[in-house]
């Protein structure tokens, strides 16, 4: 993902020699807010293949911001300057600010920043500087200023505040610590505590068609950005190979049913997801092959 120090571009990906072959997210480095909607005030600058910038696109769409929002699109590869604009397939470009790489978005907001430089990230166009690079706030953002559904209702907060615990560390990122871990125990562990909630998810939704419920929240959105690449890239490139997704009939009719809902098709490019992954981690896959399947579809 690699990170800015002292100005430099550092093309490192995460040191798990320092947490014994364990991988570790670090937090987002800007955490402000927004009160109001402000048509053509804000910009959001995403990756397709990003789950956690996907959360952000989903909310654009069903809380109908996707005209009061702009965005622009990074190409799937991440290479040694991070992720970059291009004219690729899918892809758009910085018409903002004019810039070449997210770092630059970076420190044109604070030209001493140094850490992670990730997508999403929330513009403010009127102040010139980035809102919020946390997918987890900005999606809440969108809910509150947006149309439609609330998708955090205060009765089901609590609820909602402890599955999204849970599916955080066990599911969203815990296909990171599988796929990144650099030592087999810490695989091993990684890959039984991702399974382990996978199949309690089944059981849950075995019983429930939502996460809390009846009601459909963000924390099934939050749980399906990973979800729908778990076959196309996690079960091969991030070695999460018990069983794919399709193996779980609830898992499964979730990801369908939500996959379907209007405007979300849209939001999910198995190309950009595949090249992405496939062709950016050369530690994990150094000749950049890009698999060809899984004829699969939500």
């Amino acid at each position: 993902m690699g990170k800015l120090i002292k100005g430099q571009w550092s093309t490192e990906w995460y040191d798990t020699e320092s947490t014994g072959g364990k991988f570790q997210r670090e937090d987002a480095g800007f955490r402000d807010r927004v009160a109001l909607r402000e048509p053509g005030r804000y910009h959001l600058y995403v990756s397709l293949a990003c789950p956690w910038a996907h959360r952000t696109l989903i909310f654009r769409q069903v809380k109908n911001l996707a005209g009061d929002i702009s965005v622009s699109v990074v190409d799937p590869y991440m290479g040694d300057d991070g992720w970059a604009f291009s004219d690729g397939p899918a892809c758009i470009p910085d018409f903002v600010n004019g810039k070449r790489f997210m770092h630059e978005i970076y420190t044109l907001a604070k030209p001493d920043y140094t850490g992670r430089v990730t997508v999403p990230v929330l513009w403010d166009k009127e102040r010139g500087t980035i809102v919020s690079n946390e997918s987890a706030e900005i999606i809440r953002i969108f809910n509150e200023i947006g149309e439609g559904p609330d998708f955090y209702p205060e009765p089901l907060r609590e609820a909602i505040d402890t599955i999204n615990e849970f599916v955080y560390d066990r599911v969203n990122n815990g296909v990171y610590k599988a796929g990144f871990a650099t030592k087999q125990e810490v695989y091993e562990e990684a890959f039984i505590q991702l399974f382990d909630a996978l199949d309690a998810l089944e059981v849950l939704l075995s019983d429930q068609p939502y996460l809390v419920g009846d009601t459909q929240t963000e924390a099934d959105w939050r749980l399906f950005t990973t979800l729908v690449r778990f076959d196309p890239v996690y079960v091969g490139h991030f070695k999460c190979n018990r069983r794919r997704i399709a193996d779980y009939p609830a898992l499964s009719r979730l990801v369908s049913e939500l996959y379907r809902v209007p405007g979300i098709a849209e939001t999910v490019d198995f190309r950009h997801i595949k090249e992405h992954y496939y062709r950016s981690h050369p530690t994990i896959n150094p000749n950049g092959i890009v698999p060809a399947g899984p004829d699969w579809q939500p």
